[in-house]
């Protein structure tokens, strides 16, 4: 237990490092919460600050999701006997990772929406899931233009490929992607009002395949 809960807490303050302050220190400029929508993660970065900004803001915020769940958990620990909840360390340490992300302690608990975070604990643990994630998330990015909603749906399909193609729904892989899906939810709960009232800001340059439906066919 000891072991469990001093990685997750090392996650949690890997987690805490956003990829918006780490990019903000090489390459300059205003903190991304003063500026867009003053979410600090790689969408709001695309808008502010341009793809390069944001690629690296995407990839710090995805990296930290892999190595605490990849790294972390095998780090040496002489105290360790035989520990039951060892397999769970990977799990816990993901989930530390994206709570920190979301709930930093050294910027008053304001953080991101820890979707890459995520992403990035789900290309560590589910493997065989993650094209799917990626694949979802990006087709309804072009059909909509929503990276709220293509956020939402990446999560519910992790859920659906655990469930139907995995170990299942009602396994502990199950419930720690039900979770997390929670957490999205939750994260996401001003953006899914907003869509529901069709106020949410859109991506367009991003809605390649949206605009194709609609064009007019021609008379």
């Amino acid at each position: 237990m000891l072991e469990l809960t001093a990685k997750f807490l090392l996650a949690y303050l890997l987690g805490g490092l956003m990829g918006g302050d780490v990019m903000r220190r090489f390459a300059g400029g205003a903190d991304l919460r003063a500026s867009g929508s003053g979410n600090v993660g790689a969408t709001n970065a695309l808008r502010t600050r341009g793809p390069r900004f944001a690629l690296g803001v995407l990839a710090i915020d995805i990296g930290k999701g892999v190595v605490a769940a990849l790294a972390l958990p095998s780090l040496t620990w002489p105290l360790s006997g035989a520990a039951s909840h060892v397999a769970m360390l990977p799990y816990a340490c993901g989930l530390g990772a994206a709570l920190g992300h979301c709930y930093p302690v050294f910027q008053k608990f304001k953080g991101g929406k820890g979707v890459a975070t995520l992403a990035g604990v789900f290309i560590a643990l589910l493997p065989m899931a993650a094209p799917w994630l990626i694949a979802a998330f990006a087709l309804v990015v072009m059909l909509t233009g929503y990276v709220s909603l293509a956020s939402i749906a990446a999560g519910v399909v992790a859920l659906f490929h655990v469930a139907c193609f995995g170990v299942g729904a009602f396994s502990f892989q199950g419930a720690f992607t039900a979770a997390m899906l929670a957490l999205i939810l939750f994260k996401h709960r001003d953006n899914i009002a907003r869509l529901y009232a069709g106020s949410e800001s859109r991506f367009e340059k991003a809605r390649v395949l949206g605009r194709l439906f609609d064009r007019k066919p021609a008379a």
